[in-house]
């Protein structure tokens, strides 16, 4: 991997930032990254920000990634959301022997995507065996391995069970080249992700590219981040992404009201008393959600440096700030894209295509209205 210069995540994500602008179109019109961005995204270590710092990461804590996805989902979501997506995958290093990860992320480009939960892998004798088909893989296609998380069945065919009596389920990593990637992945926004499905066919798993993923007592690397664990940490950086997403199109919102004229009758849009107040009300919304997230992002991780324990009370508070936040994000981008009138329409301007990214971040499983009825049932049990 090459050599970083002295500067951190966020100014490096912004330094990119014009060059990812400039190629949207073109992530949008062939549904990939285009080699030009992943490669600015390598080269400056982006998807590295979460990789442990005994491999050459970051392992940054989770306020600079998410600063790092928001600035380049002002840009593009596409790009912003398979950078989070491959960055979260990488913390599972934290639970793999270092000579395994080394292999993995230190041999370039060392980028990892995974999937949904499904399927089982079967034990045999050094590894396990898998036929399977998983969806949801975005990054995928600049990828260089590929994961899923899948139940463990014995060689006798009996589905393992935890102490708990919940099912053991593994987290499995092989390199991309010896999987199917189905190009299925034809959505109304975050059309650049190339969140496809992939398979194998009777692949075997050696026993050391297998992890259990966000099991503390597993842990190989030290710190408080990989106690977070790749749940609460898909929230906070999906939810900065929304961030991004909807800075960039108020901003659009505001730069059009500056210029364009009504009619000849109404005059300037920033002369209309109600697009001024719409303006600064929805201003104030945006700004009340973003600091929402990096208050309970920067409380949740105060405390668990000072306690190095991530507790129920943490996941929930991850869980309602980012879900929130996502929906929030959404009412900013409507409102917006509402304000500008017939011109948002028009693929020529910044509007059609974030308000589709928006909507399709909004239908994510971060942003489940049940995860309220989930922090809402604590709340009322608690006493």
């Amino acid at each position: 991997m090459s050599e970083l210069s002295g500067f951190g995540l966020v100014e490096r994500a912004r330094a990119i930032a014009p060059l990812i602008a400039r190629e949207a179109d073109e992530i949008e019109r062939t549904r990939r990254l285009t080699p030009g961005v992943v490669s600015a995204l390598t080269e400056n270590g982006l998807y590295r920000a979460l990789l442990p710092q005994s491999l050459g990461g970051a392992q940054a804590a989770p306020e600079a990634f998410m600063q790092m996805v928001e600035e380049i989902a002002k840009a593009d979501a596409s790009t912003a959301w398979c950078l989070g997506q491959c960055g979260v995958c990488a913390m599972i290093a934290a639970w793999l022997d270092h000579d395994t990860a080394q292999e993995i992320f230190n041999t370039p480009p060392g980028i990892l995507a995974w999937g949904a939960i499904a399927h089982e892998a079967r034990i045999v004798e050094g590894g396990y065996r898998v036929t399977a088909r998983w969806d949801f893989a975005s990054g995928s296609r600049q990828a260089s391995w590929l994961g899923a998380h899948v139940r463990i069945v014995g060689a006798d065919g009996v589905p393992r069970k935890n102490a708990d009596g919940s099912p053991e389920l593994r987290t499995i990593l092989f390199p991309a080249a010896r999987a199917t990637l189905h190009d299925v992945w034809q959505a109304i926004g975050l059309a650049g992700t190339g969140t496809d499905s992939y398979e194998v066919n009777d692949l075997f798993i050696p026993e050391r590219f297998t992890a259990f993923r966000d099991v503390p007592s597993t842990l190989r690397e030290p710190g408080p981040l990989y106690k977070i664990g790749t749940g609460s940490t898909f929230s906070l950086g999906f939810a900065a992404v929304s961030l991004g997403v909807a800075r960039a199109t108020l901003d659009a919102a505001i730069a059009l009201a500056r210029e364009k004229h009504q009619s000849l009758a109404a005059g300037p849009m920033r002369d209309n008393g109600a697009v001024q107040g719409l303006i600064g009300r929805t201003e104030g919304d945006l700004r009340a959600a973003r600091a929402y997230l990096y208050a309970a992002a920067n409380a949740m991780w105060r405390d668990l440096s000072a306690t190095g324990a991530f507790s129920a009370a943490h996941r929930n508070a991850v869980r309602l700030a980012a879900t929130w936040t996502i929906h929030q994000s959404a009412r900013v981008v409507d409102t917006a894209y509402h304000m500008a009138g017939a011109t948002a329409v028009f693929r020529s301007n910044p509007f059609e295509r974030r308000f589709r990214d928006m909507h399709a971040i909004a239908q994510q499983i971060q942003a489940r209205d049940t995860h309220y009825e989930d922090v809402g049932k604590t709340i009322l049990t608690e006493g």
